[in-house]
């Protein structure tokens, strides 16, 4: 068994404080996969329990999750799966292990670029794929994702691998957007500007440009807020960059989703569709915003002040859908080119 499947069979249960027997008897319960770390849904299923009664068993896991409930088949006790990016999500449906959400709640609240035209999935909170910048080294407060292929930037972009599920989003929207052709070019253009092989991660790009390796780094902005606000040795990472919500010529911010299912197999689904209009609602927006530093899908709800703080965005109309359906040309592309050797 690889590591990935004995992490994705390791289930943890949470248990809520504050739960009474008797509520759990009266309403029941759910049963979440999640590719978010437990510390971070935590606060969300406590609050939920705490307002339902409903007891919110779940299952974590990196990895591997969707080919778990496949191998359990009608068997599965999976009601909701929660991930952590449209690869996941698209994995997911491609598995066939999930069923339309039908809920009048989520089509009102979910702007329709952020759901599935097939209602099998919806957004539940967005990140934005951005630059790190160099405080001391960059000038310019703007920058287009297509001017990322430009020689000056030669020997200054760090990034992670290409067929990082992060990186394979964004580069699948450059496709949806131009074209394979075009795509191929301007990854050729991207991986002669980088200072390294691609490699690490996230908060890994930020810090090679703290140490001057590179004046560029791509990542998502939850990372930068977490740097700065939640540890302490990497802050002066952030400390020497700054955010830059960079957009397509013609259109905006690339983002991506952390996004929820329904399972096929379901057997508490009235409680899963509870859990799932639930996480849409303003309490947990607002929780996804301040605790997860993520932009919400609810409109009116307030962002994070680090968050707010990298300017408005103005995020690409381009339908998820689309992107996904984009995801395996992006990722052939990033081999042809050698973008990771």
């Amino acid at each position: 068994m690889s590591r990935h499947h004995r992490l994705a069979s390791a289930a943890a249960v949470l248990c809520l404080a504050g739960l009474s027997t008797s509520a759990i008897a009266d309403n029941g319960e759910v049963n979440v996969y999640t590719y978010r770390e437990t510390k971070l849904v935590q606060p969300l299923f406590a609050a939920f329990t705490k307002e339902t009664g409903i007891k919110v068993n779940v299952v974590s896991a990196s990895s591997g999750l969707e080919q778990r409930m496949k191998a359990e088949g009608a068997n599965s006790p999976a009601d909701v799966l929660l991930t952590v990016d449209i690869g996941r999500i698209d994995e997911a449906v491609q598995a066939g292990v999930t069923q339309p959400i039908k809920s009048e709640v989520i089509d009102k609240i979910v702007p329709a670029q952020y759901r599935d035209p097939d209602g099998q999935w919806a957004g539940i909170s967005m990140r934005a794929r951005v630059i790190y910048a160099s405080k001391d080294r960059v000038k310019q407060d703007s920058i287009t994702y297509e001017e990322l292929a430009d020689p000056k930037w030669k020997g200054k972009i760090c990034i992670r691998s290409g067929q990082h599920i992060y990186n394979n989003a964004l580069f699948a929207a450059y496709v949806a957007k131009h074209g394979e052709a075009k795509a191929e070019e301007w990854l050729r253009g991207v991986k002669a500007n980088l200072a390294q092989k691609p490699s690490g991660g996230d908060r890994e790009t930020a810090r090679d440009v703290a140490a001057g390796k590179c004046d560029l780094g791509i990542g998502n902005t939850y990372y930068w807020a977490l740097m700065m606000n939640g540890d302490p040795d990497k802050k002066p990472w952030a400390e020497a960059t700054r955010v830059i919500l960079p957009t397509f010529a013609d259109g905006g911010t690339h983002v991506n989703l952390s996004g929820v299912l329904l399972a096929k197999h379901a057997p508490n689904k009235a409680n899963g569709i509870k859990l799932i209009e639930w996480l849409a609602g303003e309490q947990a927006q607002q929780m996804y915003a301040d605790i997860n530093y993520e932009y919400p899908v609810r409109s009116g709800v307030t962002l994070n002040p680090t968050i707010a703080g990298y300017g408005q965005l103005k995020a690409d109309p381009m339908p998820i859908a689309k992107i996904a359906r984009s995801r395996k040309a992006a990722s052939t592309l990033v081999d042809k080119v050698g973008f990771d050797n």
